[in-house]
This record gives structure tokens, C-alpha cells and sequence, in this order.
């Protein structure tokens, strides 16, 4: 199997590591920004698309800044190739006409929001699908810290997070929980937003994110942030005879304040999942489940006004 990438950052060395895992044969190439980009263990470089060209690949992964995405996702239609491609789809709305031409190709696509993969979530999903629970409202929150997601003495005013031009913001970095919701609950009849960078952190990206989705039934309210030292992601879902509460970090489900589900699944583990997910539609031939169209349904959720 022979897979390109385009953005060899530490999300690109998770697949890697995930790739290997399945297959240890595969053979990765990656299309370099310039010659002097640092080699990575066992990956080929190649620096132009004239020599991607002159190799026939199963699928490529794009895993550049969100900022380069589009143009990225434009150079490898050209090779009709699927397309494993990083969440997000962008950072921008104006990307609408590639999708459609990706479309046109029928290309298959997915993008990479692994969070569909977690354990937790996958039981929440399953168990309210089997229910015939009255949903009457839902309450999302993630919240970390962003001076700690890069390690020690990485300036993170500096880190495309903290940078809009490039794509940050926390809008975009955890659009994970707009995803999930997408997929638990489908596309709302409306959103309101409220976005704000005010906080103790002084960057100029969003570092506070806070949405009200519109369902027939119930709203869904998604609090976003960069500042939380002490990190919180969960997921409550209010019903009529019951509270369902997620807890993403430890990935483990309550009701009613009683553990109904547990799991000792980790987080790395979710990025081997969805790509044996994602060769599985390759070798069928189906499509996937967060296709570039769904991912730019997202995208209007997150950014649209």
C-alpha cells in the first residue's frame, strides 16, 4: 500500500504510527513545503507534485495547517486518489466550490474526527437510538488548556492555534464537539454564536467559543475554551425520566450519577480505528460516514452567520 501526506506535524505521526500498526508494509510518502523540512523515519520526501506524479498512490492524508487545506484538497483532486484529510475541512466557508468538484469526481472522502470512534460516545449513540427517550435538552463542554497542549517551552502565542490567519481558534480546534453532535443529532434548525478573545491568555484567536444549536425538540448548548488548566470534556444529555453524562477524558457514561458504561479504550486508539475504518471503505468501495459534503455541513454550523 502506498499512502502520500501532505503535513508531516504530530497529527501526521499518529496515522504513521497508526499505518504501520496495520499494515507494516506500507510505503509513506511525503510531499514536503521545502527542501529543508526535517526527514521523518521510514517516509520518502518528495518536493513537487511533478514527482507525486510519477507514482501511483492508494490514498493520500492531509494533515497541513487548517489554513492550507483547500488548496491542498485542490492539488490532489487532480491525481483522483481518496482523501484522508485532518478535521478541520477548513477554516473558511469559501471552500464550497472545491467540495463540489471533489463531489463531481466522486471521490471518496473522509474527514478525520475520531472522536466518533470513542467508546463512549459510541454506546451513548447506540443507547439512545435503542431508547425512546424524550430528549428535552443537551449541554456540551470542552475546555482546556492551550499554554499546555504543545509541551514545555513551546511559546503557544506562536502556535497556529493562537494564530487566525492560519486557522486557530477554538472554534476550529475543537470542532470535535460540533462533529459529534452533527452525528448524534443531525443538522439544526438554526445556531447562534458567540465568539470572544478576552481571556488571561492575551491571543488574537478566538479562545472562547459558545453556540446554541436549534432542534425541533430541544436546543444544544456547546461551550468551547482554551483557558480551563483543570480540563473538562463531557457530554450531558437531559431527558424526561434521566440525565446521561459523558465524561470524554475518562470515557465513561452516567445515568442518574451510576456508571453504566466504562471503558479502558484510549484516545490513541481511536486513530488506529478510524483508519481501519477508512481502508475498509476502501476496500468495499462505500463511502464513508463524514464524507467532505458532511464535513462542510459542520463547517457552516461552525462558522456561518
Amino acid at each position: 500500500m502506498n499512502v502520500l501526506i501532505v503535513g508531516l506535524g504530530s497529527i501526521a505521526r499518529k496515522h504513521i504510527a497508526a499505518l504501520r500498526s496495520l499494515d507494516p508494509e506500507v510505503q509513506i510518502y511525503a510531499l514536503r513545503s521545502t527542501r529543508f523540512s526535517n526527514s521523518v523515519d521510514g517516509v520518502t520526501d518528495l518536493f513537487s507534485m511533478k514527482e507525486v506524479e510519477e507514482y501511483s498512490f492508494d490514498f493520500a492524508i492531509i494533515s497541513n495547517p487548517t489554513s492550507e487545506h483547500q488548496k491542498t484538497i485542490q492539488q490532489m483532486g487532480v491525481l483522483n486518489i481518496p482523501l484522508f484529510i485532518e478535521k478541520p475541512l477548513s477554516h473558511q466557508l469559501d471552500v464550497k466550490e472545491t467540495v463540489a468538484e471533489i463531489e463531481r469526481k466522486n471521490v471518496l472522502t473522509y474527514v478525520a474526527c475520531n472522536l466518533r470512534f470513542l467508546d463512549a460516545l459510541l454506546f451513548t449513540k447506540q443507547y439512545i437510538a435503542g431508547s425512546s427517550l424524550r430528549i428535552n435538552e443537551i449541554n456540551v463542554y470542552c475546555g482546556s488548556y492551550l499554554p499546555s497542549w504543545r509541551g514545555e517551552g513551546v511559546d503557544y502565542t506562536m502556535n497556529y492555534s493562537a494564530i487566525p490567519e492560519l486557522g486557530g481558534g477554538v472554534h476550529i480546534d475543537l470542532i470535535h464537539e460540533i462533529d459529534y453532535i452533527y452525528w448524534l443529532c443531525g443538522t439544526p434548525s438554526c445556531t447562534q454564536r458567540i465568539f470572544s478573545c478576552s481571556s488571561s491568555l492575551g491571543i488574537k484567536s478566538y479562545d472562547y467559543a459558545n453556540y446554541c444549536l436549534c432542534y425541533d425538540d430541544y436546543h444544544v448548548s456547546i461551550i468551547l475554551n482554551y483557558y480551563r488548566r483543570d480540563a473538562r470534556r463531557s457530554l450531558e444529555i437531559v431527558c424526561e425520566g434521566e440525565t446521561i453524562y459523558v465524561d470524554l477524558l475518562e470515557n465513561c457514561v452516567s445515568i442518574d450519577g451510576e456508571i453504566a458504561f466504562r471503558s479502558s479504550q484510549r484516545i490513541a486508539d481511536t486513530y488506529q480505528l478510524q483508519l481501519a475504518y477508512f481502508l475498509d471503505c476502501l476496500r468495499v468501495g462505500k463511502p464513508t460516514f463524514n464524507t467532505i459534503t458532511d464535513a462542510y455541513n459542520v463547517l457552516q454550523i461552525c462558522l456561518e452567520s
